[in-house]
């Protein structure tokens, strides 16, 4: 894919302190800390490295990635190596992609509460989609899945949902065969959506009576025991939206169709169009049209409000493992897995990435560190401009 024109690194390089004089007293250190890593990434700021070419000697400077992940530059070199360690763990069967979306009501209150509801998503959805899979009347079955968390729309509006990938089938109670879903159905997603509302209310009622949430400004009038109530009986009239896509193949379409999920930001680079006069232009789909591509326009100010609405509470893991495929106990239940469907462990790639010379295609390997002082230097001797789009591959 090409190098895009612009990037969310030149709004806040242009707009990004005078965002902060103005919004500070309502952000958080975490949001300076995400927009100066955006703008100091791949630039001399951070450092860099040498690379020559094993082929033809060919000589290049990259600058360092700064490795935060809710940088637009920095996802891709990860996506790659977290996607090739995960291939020896896909099995070969079908998959489902289950997505599970909290009503727009709770908005508020989650982005001042992102660690507990955000985690009690996770939570729940998953326990809903292990506990009907147990069911006789449906699966009968223990399942493993992976979750990914998101928490925008494609208008960078707060809509925060979790996709799961979930093989279509599971080990029977007794772990003696593997049972195959449909090939068209895993589990019926009116009842999905309702045990996923029932436990979700349940749980957030539980943290209201422990007095674990916060409430300031716009939802203060929740904190009171009969405002909180009202908020739970108008969540409760909702149907909450679960959403089954059709099956997708088995291992050889996975790792592609994950790499459209893991490692994704609020807004890539290339989704954006313009920015003059203080304005930002980007491209989205608007799904209640069909899907319809739109370009939406907004201030610079508007702009770094979405994008910062989507910053996660350091530690929070967003990429989550559950039912057989837990980290405890996922190698023994794969291979037991692997064992009764008869296939065998894949071979695990190597999950190293190379530059590739500009001139030969040939590998490039490191072969000397700089800091940020030698390439300032270097850079004063009218040394031939640095690769700065290349993936860090320290």
């Amino acid at each position: 894919m090409s190098r895009p024109t612009l990037e969310v690194a030149d709004i806040v390089r242009t707009a990004g302190n005078r965002f902060w004089e103005k919004h500070k007293s309502h952000l958080a250190w975490l949001h300076r800390k995400v927009l100066d890593a955006i703008v100091r990434c791949r630039t001399a700021a951070l450092g860099g490295h040498r690379d020559q070419c094993v082929s033809c000697g060919h000589q290049a400077i990259s600058y360092n990635s700064c490795r935060n992940r809710h940088c637009p530059k920095c996802q891709g070199n990860a996506r790659a190596k977290w996607l090739a360690a995960r291939s020896a763990e896909l099995l070969p069967v079908p998959y489902f992609h289950i997505v599970f979306t909290l009503p727009h009501e709770l908005s508020a209150l989650i982005l001042q509460n992102k660690r507990l509801l955000y985690d009690l998503l996770f939570r729940t959805s998953a326990a809903s989609l292990l506990e009907l899979a147990r069911d006789p009347k449906h699966l009968g079955a223990d399942i493993g899945f992976l979750g990914v968390l998101h928490t925008w729309g494609q208008n960078l509006q707060h809509h925060p949902h979790v996709h799961y990938i979930v093989p279509a089938g599971g080990l029977a109670l007794d772990g003696s065969r593997w049972i195959d879903s449909s090939r068209r159905f895993f589990l019926p997603v009116e009842a999905l959506s309702q045990v996923f509302r029932g436990k979700f209310c349940e749980e957030l009622r539980q943290l209201f009576e422990q007095n674990r949430l916060q409430f300031h400004n716009s939802v203060q009038q929740l904190a009171s025991p009969g405002g909180f109530s009202h908020l739970l009986w108008q969540i409760g009239q909702k149907d909450w939206v679960v959403y089954a896509k059709p099956p997708f193949g088995g291992a050889e379409h996975v790792l592609n169709y994950l790499a459209r999920y893991t490692h994704r930001v609020a807004i890539s680079n290339h989704r954006l169009v313009a920015f003059e006069n203080d304005r930002v232009s980007f491209r989205w789909r608007d799904y209640a049209h069909g899907g319809k591509k739109k370009v939406m326009t907004v201030s610079a100010d508007e702009f770094l409000r979405r994008f910062l609405l989507h910053v996660l509470p350091k530690g929070l893991v967003r990429i989550r493992h559950f039912g057989l495929f837990t980290n405890r106990k996922r190698g023994a239940m794969l291979s037991r897995c692997r064992d009764l469907l008869s296939a065998q462990c894949a071979n695990n790639p190597d999950a190293t990435t190379h530059l590739t010379c500009p001139v030969c295609a040939g590998p490039m390997f490191v072969i000397e560190r700089l800091t940020s002082s030698q390439l300032y230097f270097q850079l004063a001797l009218t040394m031939p401009p640095p690769q700065s789009c290349r993936v860090d591959s320290s």
